[in-house]
């Protein structure tokens, strides 16, 4: 009978435990990979939504694009309202470096308030193994 009250109280303080883990949690990062930048706008009313939602637990928020309209970002007239609410956001728009490389596009005509990773596809696995949430489009 002793046993099994303890064993009843060991899964308890184990199910416990975790859920206070889980609870502390510090942050919610969030990690979206897209070949389209008409879908950076949808994405940036996600990240708003989710930073209303999880409040202080809000952390990264990274969009990447990647593959053959990588070519778009150097478009001021596409990427300019999107880079401006990006900002206010606290959202980083990357640039997968792999593309422009294949696509031959010029680094230089990046905006410079967008990053470049070298393989988007690379750093959006890198995140998830740190524990962000992901997206690909």
């Amino acid at each position: 009978m002793k046993s099994n009250i303890i064993k009843t109280l060991i899964v308890a303080l184990s199910l416990f435990g975790l859920t206070t883990i889980q609870a502390q949690k510090s942050t919610q990062n969030y990690v979206v990979l897209t070949k389209n930048i008409q879908q950076i706008q949808p994405i940036l009313l996600a990240a708003e939504t989710l930073k209303q939602e999880d409040g202080k637990q809000f952390g990264d928020f990274q969009i990447i694009v990647c593959g053959k309209n990588v070519g778009d970002v150097t478009d001021a007239s596409k990427m300019d309202a999107f880079i401006t609410k990006a900002k206010s956001l606290g959202v980083t728009i990357n640039a997968c470096g792999f593309s422009l490389n294949k696509f031959k596009i010029d680094r230089n005509a990046v905006p410079k308030s967008l990053s470049i990773v070298e393989n988007g596809v690379l750093k959006s696995l890198q995140l998830q193994k740190k524990g962000y949430y992901n997206l690909s489009l």
